[in-house]
């Protein structure tokens, strides 16, 4: 994938916006593989001004309850990774799908933060001075439990409301197809 300078990406949005050309031709114009990077920059512009155009170095760092408000949001309505992200404020819709990924294979517990970095190996810590103990912290087992069937539950309620909303839209579906054989056998009828 190639990567557009911001001088680039604001030339042709601004073209696009101020231009009676359809974003077609402009992508073709330019070059571009498909029109579609073009409206997402677009909206980008839109929702984030100058902001939405540049690359960000910076790294946020989401919550885990905020990712898992997105995800939930995701999976509860009709909106695109696109319409989300710009409704949340978050500039890289393709985030968002890795989130909503990582949710779907593993559950609540791979929008957790996790230790970065290599682990320490067996040799290191026979290393270690044996009069240095580090005293660790006593969790409490009961309320390991308690979160981990929470985190269970939310799970579970996140999959009934998809299952609920695909469900919905599969009857949706079918009284359309129904609709549509209907209205085919009677246009029979009258044409014979």
């Amino acid at each position: 994938m190639a990567k557009h300078s911001y001088e680039f990406k604001k030339k042709i949005v601004l073209e696009y916006l101020s231009s009676d050309e359809g974003c077609t031709s402009i992508s073709r114009k330019y070059g571009m593989e498909s029109s579609s990077q073009l409206l997402k920059w677009t909206a980008a512009y839109k929702a984030f001004g100058d902001d939405g155009l540049k690359r960000s170095r910076s790294r946020k760092i989401y919550s885990f309850k905020e990712k898992l408000s997105v995800v939930q949001s995701y999976l509860t309505s009709e909106f695109s990774y696109q319409e989300l992200a710009l409704q949340v404020g978050i500039n890289n819709p393709t985030m968002i799908a890795r989130w909503v990924n990582e949710f779907k294979i593993a559950g609540p517990d791979a929008l957790r933060p996790h230790r970065k970095g290599r682990r320490r190996t067996l040799s290191e810590s026979r290393t270690r001075k044996p009069d240095t103990q580090e005293q660790k912290p006593v969790v409490d087992a009961s309320v390991e439990h308690v979160q981990e069937l929470e985190d269970e539950n939310l799970k579970l309620r996140i999959e009934n409301a998809f299952l609920k909303e695909l469900r919905r839209l599969r009857l949706e579906d079918e009284a359309k197809t129904r609709g549509l054989q209907k209205s085919s056998a009677v246009s029979e009828d009258h044409s014979n």
